[in-house]
C-alpha cells in the first residue's frame, strides 16, 4: 500500500535508497565543511579571548600553548603556537605598561590599544586555524 505525503504525492519506499543525481559532486575537491573545528590553536585563542572577562583563562591558554608546542602536531600549528605565545606576552607587557602610565593619564589609551591588538591577533589566529593554514608572520609584535 502506497503512502502519501502532505501534498498528495506518493512517498518512495523506505527499503530502497533515494539518489538525487543533481547534487552529485563531480569535482576532485573534497566538500567544504562548515563545522567549527576545535583544534589546539582555536582552543588557545578562545581562552585568550575569554580572558577579557575571566583573567585566569589567559594563563591557562599560555600553559596549553607551551605544552602543545612540545607535542607532535600538524605542521601548520607550529606558527600558531609561536604567534599565540607572543600574543600573551604582548598583552601582559602592554597591560603592565598601561597600568604604570595611568599615573600620567595615558594608560587608558595604552590599555585600549593593547586590548584591540590582542583581540585582533586572536581573531586572525582563529580564522587561520579554522582554515588549517599557518600564520603568515608569527614572529611579529604587531598585528
Amino acid at each position: 500500500m502506497a503512502e502519501f505525503d502532505e501534498q498528495g504525492r506518493p512517498k518512495p519506499p523506505t527499503d530502497t535508497p533515494v539518489q538525487n543525481t543533481s547534487t552529485q559532486n563531480t569535482s576532485a575537491q573534497p566538500p567544504v565543511t562548515t563545522a567549527f573545528a576545535f583544534n589546539h590553536p582555536t582552543i588557545i585563542s578562545l581562552l585568550y579571548l575569554s580572558s577579557c572577562v575571566l583573567f585566569v583563562t589567559g594563563l591557562i591558554g599560555l600553559v596549553l600553548a607551551y605544552v602543545w608546542k612540545g607535542e607532535p602536531h600538524e605542521e601548520w600549528e607550529t606558527s600558531h603556537y609561536a604567534y599565540l605565545i607572543r600574543t600573551f606576552w604582548i598583552g601582559l607587557i602592554g597591560s603592565f605598561v598601561g597600568v604604570l602610565l595611568m599615573i600620567v593619564l595615558i594608560g587608558f589609551l595604552v590599555l585600549l590599544a593593547v586590548a584591540v591588538i590582542v583581540v585582533v591577533r586572536c581573531v586572525l589566529s582563529l580564522v587561520n586555524a579554522q582554515k588549517q593554514q599557518p600564520m603568515p608572520n608569527p614572529d611579529t609584535w604587531l598585528i
